[in-house]
């Protein structure tokens, strides 16, 4: 089984925040996992995998050194700084960019952008407009994925933003996983969250999540990580289970 893949583009840390708690709750599901096969009577096996946190280039500078800045987005429901900053000048401890190659050897995939007027930002959408040889080769097919966003008003285009995203991710012929209203801070929160995937509302840039918010992203991790192996074993019944 391969990693699971949490990636993200961020430029103030919003939606950096919201990508480390999802692979909190994966982790800690994997964790479940891996426990319930080492207590369990059929001596069944659980080879556990990788949560991998890897964040998307920024888009700012072309291969011959040219700039090609995102340009300056008066905070227009993004959630994110307006400077022509990128994810890495803005955030040190951004995480790894990602490569082709982690993507299409994942098991899982949780995709996170800040909102763009009700769209994904452009670096993601240039990230996913390359990776026309995973889907030649069917590489994400049957695998769990799970989208978030953040915004800086509660209604800055949070939800067409989750399902733009989702739209590439089902050309891949990807398993959407979202959040059922079975999880009390659905009901509850008076912030980020949605059926949808799990998001974070940054006003005035706050990029501290509500306890509600957290409480979603680690759900969200939980569930992607429980139906990663879940797949994974329907799809690969030779296997031991998890391996």
């Amino acid at each position: 089984m391969g990693p699971i893949l949490v990636l993200y583009y961020s430029r103030h840390g919003s939606t950096k925040r919201l990508a480390d708690a999802i692979a909190q709750g994966a982790m800690a599901e994997l964790s479940s996992l891996e426990a319930n096969a080492a207590s369990s009577s059929t001596g069944e096996s659980f080879v556990r995998p990788e949560v991998i946190v890897r964040s998307v280039a920024s888009l700012n500078a072309s291969s011959n050194g040219a700039s090609t800045k995102e340009p300056g987005l008066n905070n227009q429901g993004s959630g994110e700084e307006s400077t022509n900053v990128s994810v890495e000048e803005s955030n040190p401890n951004a995480a790894p960019t990602v490569t082709l190659q982690e993507l299409e050897r994942c098991s899982a995939l949780a995709l996170g952008s800040p909102t763009r007027f009700g769209n994904m930002a452009a670096p993601v959408k240039y990230f996913l407009d390359s990776t026309s040889s995973q889907w030649l080769k069917g590489s994400l097919i049957n695998k769990p994925a799970c989208v978030f966003t953040s915004s800086s008003s509660m209604h800055g285009g949070q939800e067409s933003t989750l399902l733009s995203m989702m739209i590439p991710l089902f050309h891949h012929g990807m398993v959407m996983c979202g959040l059922p209203y079975s999880e009390p801070a659905l009901h509850e929160t008076r912030s980020g969250g949605s059926p949808y995937g799990v998001s974070h509302v940054a006003l005035d840039n706050a990029v501290t999540l509500t306890e509600d918010e957290k409480s979603l992203c680690i759900a969200q991790g939980k569930r992607l990580a429980k139906l990663a192996n879940a797949l994974w074993h329907a799809n690969n019944p030779e296997t031991t289970h998890g391996a």
